[in-house]
């Protein structure tokens, strides 16, 4: 009979999944560092915003548009924007002439409940708020071409303002290195032409995790935002508990350069060498969401995973793949070449990428999913799916003969294991 250990709990949507291990197997937890977050939040934002990096408010403005991530991130608007306004008033601009846009990207636009859940009343009460649609033709204006390549459609909106802000967090990001800056307008408010064209740069070696300087793509995201516009930026900087530990505000490559080192203190751990079975949550909602989000964990639980070995992905999907491209692009397929030939034979989309993505990490490693993903759904997806951590791990564990080394990553997207 084994003598279990004490359960293991890791974040699943709002709650938690458990398992068992047996005392033969010993596990190690990869965590970020332990930092509390601030005891006053809003005070942390509004220094920031009465102290702005490089930047002088600018003469003569009527219109003012502020980018804020959908509810796939888990940015703290309430505590954000009510003194972004209020900084805003002091300025001489007064709500009327301002509006907030909602930086879906790809993702399907949110309706008008989803904006009242996603948004303080106070917020909603005070000025215009839009969801951003990237095939909405007529709400989109073409600016330019990158020297990359890619064809720049932003928001009309947004860029007709006078003064361009984006908020938002930074943090890793699994191939623009990381999060934050410009990313929320110049992705979140592009049209599909333009994300598509951006994107296709994932297959490049230097669009990684914790990669900025020389990441094409990352570049790319720059050079969209510099046409663009964007004049400011206000960025905070979570725990792996979403609170507020810093924020910057001002000019968005003085944020970006300033926070990148804030962000590798708060998420960097020391590399404890390879596993042969990590358990690797996305941290709950909303990093679990669903599929396409959640996907982010598994490249970062690749970096303490030994070739062959086994990662279990724990995400609750409560909105399944989050989308319909994705689904249909792995529809039929049965192995990681599949999908690579397949990717290979289409123009790039937003989309299919997640397949391509998925097929370069199963060629590599045993992926299992827990989730509420339909079975026959998350197979498709070349994963092997089940409803709990406690049968994940069992049927991991027939597979091992100890002694092999478990390591667990409840927070693997603000995670990033370093040598």
């Amino acid at each position: 009979m084994y003598k279990f250990m004490s359960d293991i709990r890791v974040p699943f949507g709002s709650g938690m999944q458990s398992c068992s291990i047996p005392a033969e197997f010993p596990v190690e937890w990869i965590l970020p560092p332990e930092i509390a977050g601030s005891d006053d939040p809003l005070h942390v934002i509004e220094e920031a915003l009465n102290h702005p990096l490089d930047f002088k408010f600018p003469d003569q403005v009527q219109q003012v548009t502020i980018s804020v991530n959908d509810k796939t991130r888990p940015v703290p608007h309430h505590l954000i924007l009510p003194p972004l306004l209020n900084w805003l008033n002091r300025h001489g601009i007064s709500d009327d002439k301002v509006s907030i846009l909602i930086a879906t990207g790809t993702h399907v636009p949110l309706s008008p409940t989803e904006i009242q859940s996603l948004l303080p009343d106070e917020i909603l009460k005070r000025v215009r708020c839009i969801s951003h649609d990237c095939d909405e033709s007529e709400n989109l204006v073409f600016i330019g071409v990158t020297s990359r390549g890619t064809p720049v459609w932003v928001n009309r909106v947004f860029y007709q303002a006078d003064l361009k802000i984006c908020t938002g967090d930074i943090e890793p990001h699994h191939f623009a290195g990381f999060s934050g800056g410009v990313k929320t307008a110049a992705i979140g408010l592009a049209g599909r032409k333009t994300i598509n064209r951006n994107h296709a740069w994932i297959t490049d070696s230097k669009a990684w995790i914790g990669i900025y300087e020389n990441n094409p793509l990352r570049e790319d995201i720059e050079e969209i935002g510099s046409m663009m516009g964007v004049h400011f930026v206000l960025n905070t900087i979570l725990n792996e508990k979403k609170e507020v530990l810093y924020a910057l505000a001002g000019n968005p490559q003085k944020v970006m350069k300033s926070g990148i080192p804030l962000v590798l203190k708060v998420c960097t751990t020391q590399k404890k060498g390879l596993f042969d079975l990590v358990i690797a949550s996305a941290g709950g909602y909303p990093k679990d969401i669903n599929f396409y989000q959640a996907q982010k964990a598994l490249t970062h639980a690749t970096t303490i995973t030994r070739k062959g070995g086994t990662i279990i992905l724990v995400a609750e999907c409560r909105e399944g793949s989050g989308n319909q491209a994705f689904e249909e692009f792995m529809r039929g397929v049965k192995s990681p070449q599949e999908v690579f030939e397949r990717f290979a034979q289409q123009p790039f989309r937003v989309g299919p990428h997640k397949g391509y993505q998925v097929a370069r990490i199963v060629q590599d490693y045993r992926v299992y999913l827990v989730s509420h993903i339909p079975k026959d759904i998350a197979r498709s997806w070349l994963v092997s799916p089940h409803e709990s951590l406690e049968n994940a791990v069992q049927e991991a564990l027939s597979e091992k003969k100890a002694p092999i080394r478990i390591g667990i990553m409840p927070f693997a997207t603000t995670t990033l294991p370093t040598p």
